[in-house]
């Protein structure tokens, strides 16, 4: 990469950074707070951000085929000024009916500012060298769970849910926004090495469909994001219900992030020789183990940090291999359709998530609920043995 490209690829990730941070943890980040004083029910809350993965998850693949367009700069940027206006607005509802609809809007946000449509990009402009720069950007966003958390935390007791919203609404505008815009034009400085603009040839998404590797790896990236969805939805109220003090819980729940990055950190290492189906397995395996451990937990700091330290170690490596690994098995010709359409599986059971961890713990409490995510990430380990025997 020549030295513009190397400082867009820094700078388009603080622009994920904030972004996951606005758009996606500021829910669980201000939980607690928005329970307190809208007067909403939690699973009435949780049906926002339930509706706007949706709409996340439909529109991905259109999003995907913008970017083989040759429309990524601009979907980056656009979305991220949608995302700023969209929480302004949702900071001043007052019926649960706006609560919904903005939030939907959301959705089309996310859709086109966050990994989806920012990995394709790079895939794009990078080609070969484009594996080094998502590891790049995904180091950097593995951070937006400790950046969101303590001031989400902060935010909601000193400003209360609405001035948290509209301080989340201000770092999109202020940070994601112009680091989208800058990292793209640096970005663009360089030469592409991914291929030219490209229609999507007739029937390559149908083609891909077909294929039993496609819907293996949509479910197991759907039971991963849809439990790690619900456990990072309800850290605090999962980590205090197991005895944990508030400030330790904000603790544990800031330092799943960090232990993303330390995740994503192994996989540089000199002379690390490991395939993407072998990584497919053992992150299926720590995020078995972090939802033992939050099972059996009784006020014990140390289950608490396995936890953090492997659901943290877990996703981060998954948000790096989802790509890859879609890359490898399915071929990247028309990569951004395809992608898009894979990642509908993972954003709708992360879409699905929230609202599914309301009702499980109304149901059954906690215990429930950690019952339900320790079999998603097993099921998810089952597939990952499947697809050894495909040779993946």
């Amino acid at each position: 990469m020549s030295r513009d490209e190397s400082r867009g690829v820094w700078i388009l990730a603080v622009g994920q950074t904030a972004g996951f941070a606005a758009l996606l943890y500021m829910f669980g980040a201000i939980i607690l707070a928005l329970e307190d004083g809208s007067g909403w029910s939690r699973a009435e809350l949780a049906l926002g951000p339930t509706l706007a993965l949706l709409a996340q998850a439909a529109l991905a693949p259109f999003s995907g085929r913008l970017v083989d367009g040759g429309h990524g700069g601009r979907l980056l940027a656009g979305a991220a000024l949608l995302g700023a206006a969209c929480l302004a607005l949702l900071s001043q509802v007052t019926h649960l009916a706006a609560w919904y609809a903005i939030w939907m809007v959301l959705g089309a946000a996310q859709a086109a500012s966050l990994y989806e449509t920012c990995f394709s990009f790079l895939l794009r402009r990078l080609g070969p060298e484009a594996r080094r720069a998502i590891i790049r950007v995904t180091l950097v966003a593995g951070l937006a769970s400790t950046f969101a958390f303590p001031i989400g935390a902060w935010a909601g007791e000193a400003l209360g849910w609405r001035g948290a919203i509209l301080l989340f609404a201000g770092i999109e505008a202020l940070i994601t926004l112009p680091a989208n815009i800058i990292g793209v034009r640096l970005l663009r400085r360089g030469e592409r090495r991914g291929g030219e603009r490209a229609e999507l040839r007739a029937g390559a998404v149908r083609a891909v469909l077909r294929r039993p590797e496609f819907w293996a790896l949509a479910l197991y990236f759907g039971l991963m994001m849809g439990n790690h969805m619900m456990l990072t939805t309800y850290a605090l109220p999962i980590l205090t219900e197991r005895g944990a003090a508030h400030a330790l819980a904000v603790l544990v729940a800031s330092s799943v992030g960090p232990m993303q990055v330390a995740g994503r950190l192994l996989l540089t290492l000199p002379g690390l020789r490991v395939g993407t189906g072998t990584l497919s397995r053992v992150i299926a395996l720590g995020m078995s183990g972090s939802s033992f451990a939050l099972l059996v937990a009784a006020g014990d700091w140390w289950l608490f940090a396995i936890y953090a330290v492997g659901q943290g170690a877990s996703i981060g490596v998954q948000s790096v291999l989802r790509p890859l690994i879609t890359a490898e098995a399915l071929g990247q010709e028309n990569f951004g359709a395809i992608s898009g359409a894979l990642a509908m599986a993972p954003l709708g059971a992360g879409a699905v998530a929230p609202f599914l961890g309301a009702i499980l713990i109304g149901a059954g409490g906690v215990t429930l609920l950690l019952s339900v995510t320790l079999g998603f990430a097993l099921l998810a380990f089952a597939i990952g043995l499947w697809l050894r025997a495909r040779g993946i």
